[in-house]
């Protein structure tokens, strides 16, 4: 008897997907797990970051005027590349405000739904994909961008939601994932491995700026390290898909593969919930699910369809 492992990865826009979580992603979808990602907002919103499509202004005037198309296109190559399936919920990207006082977010983009309303179609997801795991942002948003923000909100209430028939009725049949966790994407500790390593090989680090804003940075706690080192070739290919929003000549891509393998050969989690018993530190997203899908499986075999709760597969019996 097979049970299908199922992750579902909810970002904000479309090149988070592969700047957070994407050598796990990669990993896993070789591995035979179901990985959905959702991307909450079309990135309309973007400024063109990478400096070499900034040297001709006709470039950049055809991709400012096309945008939308180029990061739906840069979001299919990303996709092609790591494996995974890809949703949009459809939400308008609000923007990075600036100034002081900071501008009013514009009407009717994301960050400003209602957290109720604009969880409906991810639990419509969840529900429709079934997963055991979801990662997205913590509370801060991993960085406080108005949609990463947004982003974690609508997780939580889904997460809570979908599994409970009073809620969302049309949203399809209820599912209740297992665990949820928050993505660490950066650590001091990662960042200043990464660095001493540098320059223990004579070379030069991209972390001294960094380094020196670390005393304002807030550590999260790492709880569950994936293995991943031999998939962040896969990943650095997913980024730099998203042509327009990365330099590829930039900080992130001068450390070499192989020191971060030296010293981080690992991408980091937090587990924010789990509804099944784990043993903390993980290195593994689906710790303590696989057995917990075997036992649900053995049990569900023995009921009638009609009878299995919303976590209970149905048609998987011999």
């Amino acid at each position: 008897m097979t049970h299908e492992l199922r992750l579902m990865t909810i970002h904000a826009h479309p090149d988070d997907e592969s700047s957070k979580g994407a050598a796990t992603c990669a990993r896993y979808v070789r591995e035979g797990v179901d990985v959905l990602v959702v991307t909450c907002t079309d990135g309309s919103a973007g400024d063109i970051l990478n400096p070499r499509l900034l040297e001709d202004p006709a470039v950049q005037a055809e991709i400012e005027a096309n945008l939308l198309a180029v990061r739906a296109a840069e979001m299919d190559a990303a996709r092609a590349i790591l494996g995974v399936r890809q949703e949009w919920l459809g939400f308008v990207d609000s923007g990075l405000p600036e100034g002081d006082p900071l501008p009013p977010l514009p009407e009717g983009c994301f960050a400003v739904q209602d957290v109720e309303t604009a969880a409906e179609p991810l639990v419509r997801l969840i529900r429709q994909q079934r997963p055991q795991v979801i990662v997205t942002y913590n509370e801060n948003g991993g960085y406080p961008h108005p949609d990463h923000i947004m982003t974690h909100k609508i997780t939580i209430a889904a997460f809570d939601a979908a599994g409970d028939p009073d809620k969302y009725p049309e949203a399809g049949e209820p599912w209740q994932p297992l665990k949820l966790y928050y993505d660490v994407a950066w650590s001091i500790a990662r960042i200043e491995a990464e660095h001493q390593e540098m320059l223990d090989r004579g070379l030069e680090s991209p972390y001294w700026e960094l380094l020196k804003e670390r005393e304002g940075w807030s550590q999260r706690e790492i709880t569950t390290r994936v293995p991943v080192g031999e998939y962040f070739e896969i990943r650095d290919a997913a980024l730099r898909a998203h042509a327009t929003q990365i330099d590829p000549d930039g900080p992130f891509f001068r450390t070499p593969n192989d020191i971060r393998r030296a010293v981080w050969p690992t991408e980091d989690f937090e587990l924010a919930r789990s509804l099944i018993d784990t043993t903390l530190p993980e290195d593994d997203l689906f710790a303590g699910v696989r057995e917990h899908e075997a036992a649900q499986g053995v049990a569900a075999c023995a009921k009638p369809d009609a009878e299995r709760g919303a976590h209970e597969p149905a048609g998987v019996c011999s």
